[in-house]
């Protein structure tokens, strides 16, 4: 069964989809997240991927997961965030396979999928042997969005971790932020290694424009435009 969002605000215009009551797709590229009240993203004693445990395994954001990964050409995370899910395999019909009807209606079930790493990672990773692509090297991140779009795919979705989505942010090359808000506190202590949403570079107060609001019982799904946004 689908979960049901209810839409509390919404200036997004283009065409609807019905189950989420609204048009998600996004011109160039786009972060999507979950993120606990007190602002956790990714725990390191989570036992692998950190987004099940901060969203409580809610259906609803594994649906938006997907139809965002649905809408997107391509998927780009860091390696840390690969080697944190050796399972995982970044297909829309994956994180939540009763859509998949819906998913392949709305655009690709498996977006081709890119990894970037500094120092390379395990080629073994069934992602990796299922066609994703590894970016290695120092990029900076104009040269990341370059080498995903000398491929043909303009529509990016980001799926972290948060230090890739800051420098993205830092260098004015994220469009659109799909942020989950969790009903959980974690809490923060010195030396907990717990990541926010965005980690490195100073940000310096960016701006963000709310564009939509979503609502599935106490998870809040919020789409923010950037300061950079054309």
């Amino acid at each position: 069964m689908i979960p049901k969002l209810e839409v509390l605000f919404d200036a997004v215009a283009g065409e609807s989809i019905a189950e989420y009551g609204g048009n998600p797709r996004w011109a160039g590229v786009a972060a999507n997240f979950v993120e606990s009240v007190d602002g956790v993203v990714a725990l390191p004693d989570a036992g692998g991927e950190s987004g099940g445990v901060v969203s409580g395994k809610s259906r609803a954001d594994h649906f938006v997961m997907g139809l965002l990964r649905a809408c997107a050409d391509a998927v780009l995370i860091g390696a840390g965030t690969l080697r944190a899910s050796p399972r995982e395999l970044w297909h829309a019909d994956a994180i939540f396979p009763e859509a998949a009807e819906i998913y392949a209606r709305v655009g690709a079930l498996r977006p081709r999928l890119y990894v970037v790493s500094r120092a390379g990672v395990d080629p073994s990773h069934p992602a990796l042997q299922q066609g994703g692509v590894v970016l290695t090297g120092q990029l900076t991140p104009q040269q990341i969005v370059e080498r995903v779009r000398a491929d043909g795919h303009q529509r990016i979705l980001c799926e972290g971790g948060p230090r890739l989505f800051a420098e993205l942010a830092d260098a004015g090359l994220v469009d659109e932020l799909f942020l989950t808000v969790s009903p959980r506190l974690f809490g923060r202590f010195a030396g907990d290694a717990r990541k926010a949403l965005t980690d490195g570079p100073d940000l310096r107060g960016m701006r963000l424009q709310l564009v939509s609001a979503r609502r599935h019982e106490s998870h809040l799904f919020l789409r923010y435009r950037t300061s950079s946004a054309k």
